[in-house]
């Protein structure tokens, strides 16, 4: 038999816009994402940069002022006050927080028995919101029925006054910072884990004591860690806000010595409606937020050291 030739409907190709490969649905998928990038970041940052040369109030469309609100910021005293407070605090805060976090770290790495369960400690005050904490320092330290000056009272030394001393307002809000250190602590802990125990085996074998193991192993290891946590400790203290905010009210007292910078561009945006004046301090800081860290990066090549290099 003769097999008959099989009747094959060819469909006419289906026509396409664009080739599977195209490149435009890469925008597209995209997109979504650059909506956002435009709408919350690009456009509100040029537009901080108009409004910092604009007498703006929040309001209503204010006038180009040109340098003013900069010029003006140069001769208000409580500017200064703010930045001086802002700085010293970061003298403070970022060594402190460094120093804490390596030694905690250290502990923690140790092979003690529980140590899981000292670690989860550590950093359970991360875990609690700013503004709980706050409140639950302020408690702690009031000077007159606060639990520290109680227990100082009770082995017979003198409760300082903490947030209501100028002496003691920063070393205070320390105090604080340190306690929620959580963070950094587990960045080293996570570094101390990545050192090989054979380094620390060798230099014993060498007759390297505890001491020299710490300063010649632990520390060069860890010292990327320590790059990016001094980098974050500078931009978190530069930034220092909530804890004082909530502490003193948003008054800065005593005596202005906890308005730092943060808290008085907050106060010249909704509380004296200056937005033009408070555009203008949130640029000041970002440049020197940025030299800060360029510098920072610089001279980090002379002393931080990678593994493997």
């Amino acid at each position: 038999m003769n097999a008959q030739p099989s009747m094959v409907s060819k469909k006419a190709p289906r026509k396409v816009f664009f080739a599977a490969n195209h490149p435009i649905y890469g925008w597209l998928f995209a997109l979504p994402w650059l909506i956002g990038l435009t709408v919350f970041y690009i456009y509100p940052l040029c537009s901080s940069i108009v409004y910092s040369f604009t007498s703006f109030n929040g309001i209503v469309a204010g006038r180009f002022v040109g340098g003013r609100n900069y010029a003006d910021l140069m001769a208000d005293e409580t500017f200064w006050i703010a930045v001086k407070n802002t700085f010293v605090f970061a003298a403070m805060a970022v060594p402190a927080s460094l120093i804490f976090g390596i030694l905690v770290a250290v502990l923690l790495n140790a092979k003690i028995r529980g140590r899981g369960v000292y670690r989860v400690i550590a950093l359970i005050p991360t875990l609690v919101p700013v503004v709980a904490v706050s409140i639950i320092w302020q408690w702690l330290l009031n000077s007159q029925f606060g639990l520290v000056n109680y227990l100082l009272y009770r082995v017979g030394l003198p409760g300082p006054p903490w947030f209501g001393s100028e002496l003691w307002a920063k070393p205070s809000i320390l105090l604080i910072v340190i306690w929620t250190i959580g963070a950094n602590i587990l960045t080293y802990l996570a570094g101390l884990q990545d050192i090989p125990e054979s380094y620390y085996e060798a230099a014993a074998i060498d007759g390297a004591g505890a001491r020299h193991k710490f300063f010649r192993i632990t520390l060069p290891l860890l010292s990327p860690i320590i790059l990016y946590n001094t980098i974050m400790g500078i931009i978190g203290a530069l930034q220092q806000f909530t804890l004082a905010f909530v502490i003193t009210n948003g008054q800065g007292t005593p005596a202005n010595s906890m308005m730092f910078y943060a808290m008085y561009l907050y106060k010249n945006a909704f509380t004296y409606f200056k937005m033009g004046t408070a555009n203008a301090m949130a640029w000041m800081m970002f440049v020197v937020v940025m030299a800060l860290t360029v510098f920072v990066f610089t001279v980090s090549k002379k002393w931080v050291h990678y593994m493997g290099e």
